[in-house]
């Protein structure tokens, strides 16, 4: 999560969850074993997997939040320590 000052309050930006089997039989995704077969020879069934479902990253919120935690009285944005890696060690973007 991460804090928003506009709206006053933590926002979610990332989230997993475990679905069991609902999506794939939603989705008729179904495997078999490896082997494919039963004791005694007979055909295993195939089976749902359970499957997960998340968003890595909800960009929309988070560069909001950036914006809001980090734009100066000038309009530049102090890029946070964070993300300098990413922004090939820039220190501050300017209008």
């Amino acid at each position: 999560a991460l804090w928003a000052p506009g709206c006053r309050e933590w926002l979610e930006v990332s989230s997993c969850s475990n679905c069991t089997d609902f999506q794939a039989r939603r989705a008729n995704i179904r495997y078999r074993t490896e082997k494919g077969r039963l004791p005694a020879g007979r055909q295993a069934r195939p089976q749902h997997p359970h499957t997960l479902n998340g968003s890595g990253l909800a960009l929309p919120r988070t560069l909001i939040a950036v914006l809001e935690n980090y734009q100066q009285p000038d309009g530049s944005v102090v890029i946070p320590d964070a993300l300098r890696p990413y922004m090939g060690g820039m220190e501050v973007v300017r209008p």
